[in-house]
């Protein structure tokens, strides 16, 4: 009894219990203690992200490939029938996804790239620098994006190198706003004016010291910044400065099949093929909210007190 007592450790213990739950067990954990709405983002995301990255190996035909009857209607040849000039619009729709998904996950990034590292370098240098940024993204965020996404889109031209850098940068201007607010409550830490008096530079305090501790509002952002700019590219291939023909884009089926809706009254499989597209949109944009709604309540710390 003596020996036993005299061996046990209460951080032993807890070490020993941490040690056990690898990063699998804590995820499973993490599942079961989700909502419903959640796990259904989750699927649809996964879903989403099988058909971009498996596209030519589930689509029945090529993306842009081309058939003798325009406007078919739909049969076990043509799951969804053709388009105005004969392309299969089930195939596009999986083609969809990986490059209408792809630049915006890549548009994401970079805008956080981008606004990130500014929002951090003006929260820890709060001096002109800190002034001069926050005055230039007031300026960008005085004027309507998808209105000034459409003027240097007509400017510039509409090539997928230049949509993702324009909106990635007019969309940094909101992840700039939100890692300075976040960061300026960590700089005046302890531990941040400990690494600046051992000398470390501004490069090791942003990612060791201030970065770990503002990721989970930056990750819930990234899920709605993500929403937004996968709107945008949709709207602006919807007006036809986005994704250009032939690259298959859910925007510009959208306005490809448009016309189509009027003759639901005569074929109501005909008028429901614009509405495909969009529902893919809007599938997509309700499962990310969900996840991110989730993420929120969960690194709050309000599901600890339930």
């Amino acid at each position: 009894m003596t020996e036993n007592s005299d061996n046990y450790s209460a951080a032993g213990e807890v070490g020993a219990v941490l040690e056990k739950r690898t990063f699998w067990t804590r995820l499973k954990i993490d599942m079961k203690k989700s909502p419903w709405t959640a796990r259904f983002g989750m699927l649809i995301i996964l879903f989403y992200a099988i058909m971009a990255i498996f596209a030519p190996f589930i689509a029945p035909y090529g993306e842009a490939q081309v058939f003798a009857t325009p406007y078919a209607p739909w049969s076990s040849e043509f799951i969804f029938g053709t388009d105005q000039i004969g392309r299969d619009i089930f195939s596009r729709l999986i083609y969809g996804a990986r490059n209408t998904v792809g630049i915006a996950v890549a548009t994401t990034l970079l805008a956080f790239l981008i606004g990130g590292a500014f929002g951090l370098i003006a929260a820890i240098d709060r001096s002109y620098i800190d002034q001069a940024f926050s005055r230039l993204v007031d300026v960008f965020m005085a004027i309507p994006s998808l209105i000034f996404a459409l003027v240097l889109l007509s400017i510039f031209g509409s090539t997928v190198l230049n949509l993702i850098v324009i909106i990635a940068v007019l969309d940094s201007t909101r992840v700039f706003r939100l890692t300075r607010a976040v960061a300026i409550n960590v700089v005046v830490m302890d531990y941040v004016e400990a690494a600046r008096l051992r000398g470390e530079g501004l490069g090791w305090i942003m990612r060791k010291e201030i970065l770990p501790n503002i990721m989970p509002p930056l990750i819930a952002e990234f899920g709605l910044r993500f929403c937004f700019v996968f709107l945008s590219i949709a709207a602006l291939s919807f007006l036809g400065v986005g994704i250009q023909p032939p690259t298959a884009d859910w925007g510009s089926m959208v306005r490809e099949n448009a016309s189509l809706i009027q003759f639901a009254q005569y074929d109501l499989k005909a008028g429901l093929t614009p509405l495909l597209p969009a529902s893919a949109i809007a599938l997509l944009t309700v499962a990310v909210n969900f996840v991110v709604d989730w993420f929120l309540h969960k690194t709050s710390g309000l599901g600890d007190e339930q």
